[in-house]
């Protein structure tokens, strides 16, 4: 009987023992270890030196770094407030009954996300190639543009053509938890709006967004880390951060002076630093929706 019920409270421990495992070794011990070096210089893995918060210091007056930073701001606010607004369009069209073939339709829209940020970025890196790529030829035909036009040449549109490819890549994404979110509200409040007199647009503003926004609150967070984390997609379109830095995230930065200079310990600070930012943008993005509110 004492054995039954040694097994009844070791089961449990038994069965989380391997996620600890791996979590102690791949997750918390990686952490805590970019902790401590972030207060060294390192050459490679093997010289260190304590130089304490000076790498902090180093990266608060370094204008590469605020270049990185700056790139990333702007392609995380035009993931906010371009793809996100796309995505919720194009699920409310998916959702429409008198739209045929809505399924092939969803599957074209989600598709592209499929194959990877590697694979998006060599294609665009095609689509953007000046005199036969088939962006310029095809805004030549429509509207005159020169064939000459260098996406990836010039540092003004270089970010532009990175959100292009990002929204080719993550609106159908983003518009699956949409629709999924659609499908989910009641059709009698619908209903019941139309009986007060309701239109489209006030439906929409008192039904639909108030239905969907636990989802919507975790598509904006879930997006938000993720433009913060930009990497691959960047450095393999340009093959690095591009001309005048034009492309430079902070997650590029941070394995340019990690992995390619070897400097382990000032890239730990850019990492924890990139932590702290998406920590406070989530809680700030959780406070405005109130989900921390009192319900009195």
């Amino acid at each position: 009987m004492k054995w039954y019920f040694l097994q009844r409270k070791a089961a449990p421990y038994v069965f989380l023992s391997p996620f600890m495992a791996i979590f102690l070794v791949l997750g918390l011990y990686p952490l805590v270890r970019s902790f401590i070096l972030s207060f060294y210089i390192t050459v490679g893995p093997g010289a260190q030196k304590f130089v304490g918060i000076e790498n902090f210091r180093i990266i608060a007056t370094s204008p590469v770094f605020l270049k990185a930073v700056r790139n990333t701001l702007v392609f995380t606010f035009a993931s906010l407030f371009l793809q996100l607004p796309l995505s919720l369009a194009l699920a409310l069209l998916l959702n429409s009954k008198r739209l045929k073939g809505r399924a092939f339709f969803r599957l074209v829209f989600f598709s592209p996300n499929l194959v990877g940020q590697v694979f998006v970025g060599i294609l665009f890196a095609v689509i953007f190639v000046p005199h036969f790529g088939l962006l310029n030829r095809a805004l030549h035909f429509a509207f005159g543009l020169d064939l000459d036009t260098r996406w990836l040449g010039d540092p003004r549109l270089v970010m532009p053509a990175i959100v292009l490819a990002s929204l080719w890549m993550y609106v159908g994404f983003n518009m699956v938890y949409f629709l999924a979110a659609l499908q989910a509200v009641d059709a009698c409040l619908y209903d019941a709006a139309q009986v007060d007199g309701a239109n489209a647009f006030r439906q929409f503003l008192h039904v639909t967004l108030p239905g969907i926004k636990p989802v919507a609150l975790f598509v904006v967070v879930v997006s938000t880390i993720g433009s913060l984390q930009l990497f691959e997609l960047p450095y393999v379109m340009l093959h690095g951060p591009g001309p005048d830095n034009a492309a430079l995230t902070v997650v590029m930065h941070l394995f340019t002076d990690g992995f390619l200079q070897g400097d382990l310990g000032y890239a730990s600070a850019v990492g924890w630093i990139l932590a702290a930012g998406m920590v406070v943008f989530s809680a700030s993005q959780l406070f405005l929706a109130g989900i921390w509110r009192r319900h009195a």
